[in-house]
């Protein structure tokens, strides 16, 4: 079986929004293990480092099997590549990303890519996506993966799920990235390569 990754955000020695990422773990245990038993994610943060901002990288199958603690620093995104993969599947946070950095090593000088399929948008290589409409935030119906930042700002009514078509998205002059560290960034008038 496939090891799992998880990746939570530390700030300060803090977890942030660990409800969302324990509410992932507990059910991809569920459906990919077969297991009843929960991994307490909580428990891993007494060991944080107490100042700056980390990545929280937790590798896990039925248990927890790697933890490491990874200063973070926001990446420079401006630019995207469409990449269409009709038969990739990302629906569990899979510790293996060859897939996706095969799909990466096409962007040429785009800062990342956006995955295209059945002509709609998915996500880019890191993160869920949103698009400016000019008046709501759309997120795609159906996303490689379902992130926990999508599904707290879902749940938040900050974000509304809509089909995007690949062409659409051209035309937006905001887009933001959606995933554990980076948060909700926000691009002003991105570019396509």
């Amino acid at each position: 079986m496939s090891q799992l990754l998880e990746t939570v955000k530390c700030i300060d020695g803090k977890a942030q929004n660990l409800i969302w990422h324990q509410q992932r773990v507990n059910q991809a245990c569920r459906l990919l293990f077969k297991s009843q038993q929960n991994i307490d994610l909580s428990s891993i943060f007494e060991q944080a480092p107490k100042s700056g901002i980390f990545r929280c990288r937790i590798l896990y199958q039925q248990q927890i099997e790697k933890i490491e603690f990874i200063p973070y620093q926001t990446p420079k995104i401006k630019s995207f590549k469409l990449i269409e993969a009709n038969e990739l599947d990302y629906s569990f946070k899979y510790a293996d990303r060859q897939a996706i950095n095969a799909l990466v090593a096409q962007k040429q000088q785009a800062d990342d890519i956006i995955i295209i399929q059945n002509q709609h948008i998915t996500d880019t290589s890191i993160a869920n996506i949103a698009c400016w409409d000019g008046q709501s935030w759309l997120t795609p119906e159906k996303p490689l993966l379902h992130g926990t930042t999508r599904a707290r700002l879902l749940a938040e009514n900050k974000i509304i799920s809509a089909k995007i078509d690949a062409d659409e998205i051209k035309q937006c002059t905001k887009i933001a990235l959606l995933n554990a560290l980076l948060g909700f960034y926000v691009i002003e008038q991105p570019y396509f390569l």
